[in-house]
């Protein structure tokens, strides 16, 4: 193995809240969803911006819309199955109504310039609604979407980084560890996956949750914004450079 390889490092990103944010189109495809396959509105919808992959966030949308526990099993997965062609109806509604975040071009492409720097998703999203909002802002160039890790694989957000990690071996030929893996993200669960899963994590106050909270459970560094690009990559740097500790 050449020195390239062995200094690699493996960036995955979150997508919600920081790269990008479609509004209410997610709930918007959520109502659709439970709808036409419990046969009755939503009352309630998930909260915004924790992260929770999206089998989670359905499972409890059935539960306390008074979806019994036995019948979960029989129409989970035929939510999850549905939403990506809900979601798709809706690609029109995801350029015109969602945003960027701020920075988030800028940094994605000095990530995806730097040598030795592998570019994925880890996501709470399915790979097909991860995939169709990447695209509909053109940020998918920026990604090595295909070693990622999604809800589609694992509905247990901390595993993805595993995945991703299993995958993008797979295909640069080096074993990616905490020592060389690095997650961005903006929720509590973005901290989660990385502290559990196996990776540094920087969080990004974009989101539904303060710099102070994210500092607080656990994260690695925090930013306010990826409008800081030299911080963002002086952070990833350094990790990746101390080989993992803090």
């Amino acid at each position: 193995m050449n020195d390239a390889k062995e200094s690699q490092t493996l960036i995955l990103w979150d997508i919600d809240r920081t790269l990008l944010y479609v509004g209410d189109i997610d709930r918007q495809v959520y109502r659709e969803t439970f709808a036409e396959v419990v046969g009755r509105p939503a009352e309630h919808l998930p909260a915004r911006g924790t992260g929770v992959t999206m089998p989670l966030a359905i499972r409890s949308l059935l539960l306390e819309n008074g979806v019994t526990e036995d019948m979960v099993p029989e129409l989970l997965p035929r939510m999850v199955g549905l939403l990506p062609k809900r979601l798709a109806g809706h690609i029109d509604d995801l350029r015109s109504q969602g945003v960027l975040m701020p920075g988030a071009v800028a940094a994605l492409q000095a990530v995806r310039r730097h040598e030795g720097w592998v570019p994925t998703a880890v996501t709470g999203n399915l790979k097909p609604n991860a995939l169709l909002k990447l695209a509909a802002f053109n940020l998918d160039k920026y990604l090595d979407t295909e070693i990622g890790g999604y809800a589609s694989d694992d509905v247990h957000r901390p595993a993805l980084v595993g995945i991703a990690q299993k995958r993008a071996q797979a295909e640069h030929g080096t074993a990616f560890t905490r020592n060389n893996t690095v997650i961005i993200g903006d929720s509590l669960e973005d901290v989660r996956t990385g502290r559990e899963g196996g990776a540094k994590v920087i969080g990004v106050a974009s989101g539904t949750t303060s710099a102070d909270a994210l500092e607080g459970a656990g994260a690695n560094a925090v930013v306010q914004s990826l409008e800081d690009i030299d911080t963002v990559m002086n952070l990833i740097a350094t990790f990746a450079l101390k080989g993992g500790r803090p």
